[in-house]
């Protein structure tokens, strides 16, 4: 060996993958292991290696007795801690995901494997809490009265899950508050697998769910139980909990979309909170969703999976039909005890009652409902957008009031503030319509400071509560308040609310994206559960004309509205009904890209349905990365075929990158945002 070093006498071969995004990188790579390094040197470790003259960090994958590589290899430079950070599960997880959404496992090992924090790894895991300390799955409390009790197969499937079974279950909650919500159902679950000696994976996508999940799991299990990982709480303390899982000292990984790759040992159960919630979604390569991280996990670890949501995802509703999950229902009965009652202004009854309810923002039935709600509590009213008026117009001509240096919307932040741009912040005192010349702006939308404004004039002397943005609240009394969020940003309040007011309906379903119906439906679903129920004078009243959006909410049946547009997507073969590519880059990268993998796919006797390439309609500040001259082109195919057609998506990204012959283009799969 160079250096004259000898090598380690057993498996002096290490296989090693380097941190690298480049689609050509993506492969393991064989390098020699010192004797003195042959102790540290195990699968599942950090390492540094020499590569192409770089100092280049990796993990180990495995270790072998020859090399097929056909050249001298490379001693292993350094072993930068001896813990084994990538355990054999995540390791063929990460795989998975990699080969679903047409990524680079090392961009996936990124999310699943946090930064190491040096001073946390000394003892370990002695310094965790040594494992016979653990406590015995006997001490999992059992509650007083079940959050299952109201579904007609809940007790059942706490059963299977307590007996060491794996059912996989679909469940829409009817209540988002008190001893029989979400969370409640969810850590009993939990609790249920715990009993039997397992453990558990729960993703929710913001540290507010996160928080009432925590809260609800440490009633029925003990706190040393639990390890939270998120990036919210800071790298030492995420990095804590991982080794804690990783140790086997915490059973059960609670958290956000990372999460989803957690080290449980002895997996029982995943599950999965509010689906249809895009924070599920990686905002880096390759993009992918925590519900099918999730799924894919279930299928390679024999575990049981759970899916909740008080409405209905398409693609959830996809796996309902397959047969691949078993809807988990309460009787009409008990639901219609259970849930508020809900009024629409735009159905005949309210429109001879109020001919003018289509027009007014705040109909007579929302203003009456308000007013009545506040004499027994909390009032919610949730609107589409946040600020004071998030968009404005000319007056004259209605054309949207642009920015004069970045062509970004113009918005207002207060009564007496400048119109301003919302990407540059550039103010506008002196802004001209380039349409038709004219100089006097009107608001285009009402944003939740105006709203809550004109709630305040509307109801003098009571109290006003605005969540949205940065201010976002987790929680509110019971007293009597107005409480105006965004969608989304809904407080939880103590009891729950009196009355809900879902304001802006045909707003957020006028969205031009496929989504729009299924996404407002699930806000809709979202806030209205938090309503205390109709024997107890709740009411929910919203406002919007789309009978079937407004249907499933009177009706309070989020299967049927979820069962509907998947029938719709199936007819017009639109995703979940299939899967998507989309493929973004400047034109000339993007046909090439599109041309070779059509070629290669034509060579095996598979045809592609293609859209574009279309110019992008940049509807958010253009970044570095994008420009106002790239286009989109979109692939779809389907699911029979997904495994063959992504393969090639992969190799040929992997090929056209090594060649450099062409500007590099990004590759997504399933991506909620492109249509």
């Amino acid at each position: 060996m160079p250096g004259g070093v000898p090598l380690a006498r057993r498996l002096p071969v290490a296989r090693v993958l380097v941190e690298s995004s480049l689609p050509h990188l993506d492969r393991p790579f064989d390098y020699a292991v010192p004797e003195p390094l042959d102790q540290a040197a195990q699968p599942g470790t950090r390492v540094k290696v020499k590569f192409n003259g770089q100092d280049l960090s990796g993990f180990l994958l495995e270790r072998v007795e020859e090399s097929d590589a056909g050249h001298t290899l490379v001693p292993l430079a350094k072993v930068v801690s001896p813990v084994q950070v990538l355990t054999p599960a995540v390791r063929d997880l990460a795989t998975a995901v990699a080969a679903r959404y047409a990524g680079t496992v090392s961009d996936v090992l990124r999310l699943a494997v946090p930064p190491r924090v040096a001073k946390l790894e000394k003892d370990y895991p002695d310094s965790l809490g040594a494992k016979e300390a653990f406590p015995a799955p006997e001490a999992a409390g059992t509650p007083a009265v079940s959050a299952w009790r109201e579904y007609r197969t809940g007790a059942a499937f706490l059963r299977h899950l307590a007996g060491g079974g794996s059912p996989r279950a679909v469940v829409n909650p009817l209540q988002g508050y008190g001893p029989a919500g979400w969370p409640d159902l969810l850590a009993q679950a939990s609790a249920a697998a715990y009993t039997s000696g397992r453990g558990s994976v729960l993703v929710v996508p913001d540290y507010r769910d996160l928080d009432r999940l925590e809260e609800a799991l440490k009633r029925l299990v003990p706190a040393e139980a639990v390890a939270r990982l998120t990036a919210d709480n800071g790298p030492t303390p995420r990095y804590r909990n991982f080794l804690r899982l990783l140790a086997g000292t915490a059973k059960i990984a609670i958290g956000t979309r990372s999460a989803a790759f957690a080290p449980v040992q002895d997996l029982g159960l995943v599950a999965c909170w509010d689906d249809g919630d895009d924070l599920h979604i990686e905002q880096r390569a390759p993009y992918a969703h925590a519900r099918e991280v999730l799924l894919l996990r279930a299928e390679q670890e024999g575990a049981a999976c759970l899916l909740a949501g008080h409405a209905r995802s398409t693609e959830v509703q996809r796996l309902v039909e397959a047969g691949w999950a078993v809807p988990v229902e309460t009787e009409r009965g008990t639901l219609r005890r259970t849930v508020a009652r809900v009024v629409s202004t735009a159905d005949s009854f309210e429109q001879a009652r109020d001919p003018l309810a289509t027009l007014a923002r705040l109909p007579h039935a929302a203003w009456q409902a308000a007013k009545e709600g506040l004499e027994r509590g909390p009032v919610l009213v949730q609107v589409a957008r946040a600020g004071y008026a998030p968009s404005l117009v000319c007056e004259t001509c209605r054309a949207p009031a642009r920015c004069a240096h970045c062509q970004g919307p113009l918005a207002l932040g207060g009564t007496s503030a400048l119109p301003q741009c919302r990407w540059c912040s550039t103010p506008a005192p002196d802004w001209r319509c380039s349409h038709c010349g004219g100089r006097r702006l009107r608001k285009g939308a009402t944003g939740v400071l105006r709203t809550a404004e004109e709630l305040g004039r509307a109801f003098p002397g009571t109290t006003v509560i605005t969540s949205s943005g940065d201010q976002v609240k987790a929680r509110v009394g019971a007293g009597k308040a107005l409480v105006v969020a965004t969608v989304g940003a809904e407080p939880v309040a103590e009891g729950g609310y009196a009355a809900a007011l879902l304001l802006d309906g045909d707003s957020l379903l006028r969205r031009e994206t496929l989504r729009a119906g299924e996404d407002t439906v699930r806000r809709w679903f979202n806030a209205a559960a938090l309503v205390r129920p109709a024997p107890d004078k709740g009411l929910v009243v919203v406002t919007a004309s789309d009978a079937a959006a407004t249907g499933a909410l009177l009706r309070w049946d989020p299967a049927g509205y979820a069962q509907r547009e998947l029938s719709l997507r199936m007819e017009l073969q639109l995703p979940p009904a299939v899967r998507i590519a989309s493929v973004t880059g400047p034109r000339a990268a993007v046909e090439h890209y599109t041309g070779a993998v059509e070629a290669d796919l034509a060579r095996a006797g598979i045809t592609l349905r293609t859209a574009g390439p279309a110019p992008l309609l940049l509807t958010a500040p253009p970044s570095g990365r994008r420009s106002a001259e790239d286009v989109r082109t979109l692939l779809f195919f389907p699911y029979g075929q997904a495994a063959a057609v992504v393969r090639v998506l992969r190799v040929t990204r992997a090929a056209v990158a090594a060649k450099r012959t062409t500007d590099p283009v990004q590759l997504r799969l399933d991506g909620v945002d492109v249509l």
